[in-house]
């Protein structure tokens, strides 16, 4: 017999989301014993994150929120401003911090729920159970047995025809006086200075008028050294934004594969992958937060139902497809990269391109969208597409 229904083997958004989940079953449904494994602290463990997306329900999601912004601003590499009301959706922030502890309230009121701090050596994979080993703080070593097996630790990209990371540092800004519009986050900043491939921008979330977290992001094929992004953020903070005077309370950095090629979501009998593991992370976009929810939330229900909680694809074929088009031509240099999303955006409704960008748009809504590209280099994007052969990733 296993040792629990279900193992959960890393705590970001994934993991903690789909432990939440199973924390409350709906009435009838029998609740699940499960086993949520963390790397013990230390150099291994992610540090600490900021996960952002933007919702339109009122809710817990809402509530565990460490900011959310009704509108939103893009600024084009030539000063023009796009400044929306997205009503009645908002753009949120969470701070992981916050989320584990929430997470871990959960967990110690359930009984069937519990934790374990161990780093995961290996799954051994079978027909009516998986094994997980572990290795303890201690150095003590471990087995789990468990009948499901959820992973979203990072693991090897898949191969591709188009690779391009998102990579960002950020910092947490105090300034001495007002500098910020706290009613606003700026999610695209295009008067950054451009890289000789790929595309750059500045983000900006407002907490109050003198706080905010101000991130220089690229997109391109390798990420940069600290010093470079210390140097790029410098230029973005001092001449685009106009700071002189602030402290820099915390930093943010990460790097977040954009990729056309197919994650395995089922990789055993007994084992699955979730998050951006499992093909979460929006390709075009870099978000995950949003689309790890709906494919958890299936998860658990598949759970509670006694199905094969196999996890179901993140995004659909069509926007994979739409997706894998823009990153081929953003790679090639066919487009702009600024002068494109400065397009999308002054082109569209702020509210239809979110919805486009979280994948829950009429396929109508995306020929719209579509049509507002620039249409011959696209059209020769898509004409290549099916004549290149995915390869495997190189290292970053």
């Amino acid at each position: 017999m296993p040792d629990v229904d279900v193992a959960i083997v890393g705590a970001g958004a994934a993991g903690l989301s789909l432990a939440r989940m199973l924390a409350d079953p709906p009435p009838g449904a029998p609740r699940p014993t499960v086993l949520l494994i963390e790397t013990p602290l230390g150099r291994l463990r992610p540090p600490e994150r900021t996960w952002c997306f933007w919702h339109d329900a009122p809710g817990e999601l809402e509530a565990l929120a460490t900011a959310s912004w009704p509108r939103v601003r893009v600024h084009g590499p030539s000063g023009r401003v796009v400044a929306a009301d997205i009503s009645p959706m908002r753009y949120l922030m969470i701070r992981s911090p916050s989320y584990e502890r929430e997470t871990d309230r959960r967990l110690a009121a359930v009984r069937t729920l519990s934790r374990l701090d161990a780093t995961v050596t290996g799954i051994d994979d079978g027909q009516r159970e998986a094994r997980v080993r572990c290795t303890g703080p201690d150095g003590a070593v471990s087995t789990v047995c468990a009948r499901w097996v959820f992973d979203s630790r990072p693991h090897a990209l898949p191969a591709a025809r188009t690779l391009l990371w998102q990579h960002f540092r950020g910092w947490f800004l105090r300034t001495e006086h007002a500098a910020f519009d706290p009613g606003a986050a700026v999610l695209m900043d295009l008067r950054t200075e451009q890289p000789q491939e790929g595309l750059s921008f500045g983000y900006v979330l407002p907490f109050s008028t003198r706080e905010a977290l101000v991130e220089y992001t690229e997109f391109s094929r390798r990420p940069l050294t600290v010093a470079q992004y210390d140097e790029a953020l410098h230029r973005y903070t001092g001449k685009v934004l106009g700071l002189d005077r602030f402290e820099v309370e915390a930093t943010e950095q990460g790097a977040i594969p954009m990729t056309d090629g197919r994650f395995p979501r089922r990789v055993g009998a007994s084992v699955f992958r979730i998050g951006t593991a499992g093909g979460a992370t929006r390709p075009s976009t870099g978000y995950t937060f949003t689309a790890a929810q709906r494919q958890v939330r299936a998860v658990a229900d598949a759970l509670f139902a006694g199905r094969t909680p196999t996890p179901p694809p993140a995004h659909t074929a069509r926007s994979r497809a739409m997706d894998a088009v823009m990153l081929r031509a953003l790679d090639t240099g066919r487009v702009d990269g600024a002068a494109f999303f400065e397009r999308l955006f002054t082109r569209n409704d702020t509210r239809r391109l979110l919805r486009f960008l979280d994948g829950t748009t009429t396929p109508f809504e995306d020929l719209r969208v579509g049509a507002s590209t620039p249409v011959l280099p696209m059209l020769r994007t898509v004409a290549e597409l099916p004549w290149l052969r995915p390869r495997p990733p190189t290292t970053t």
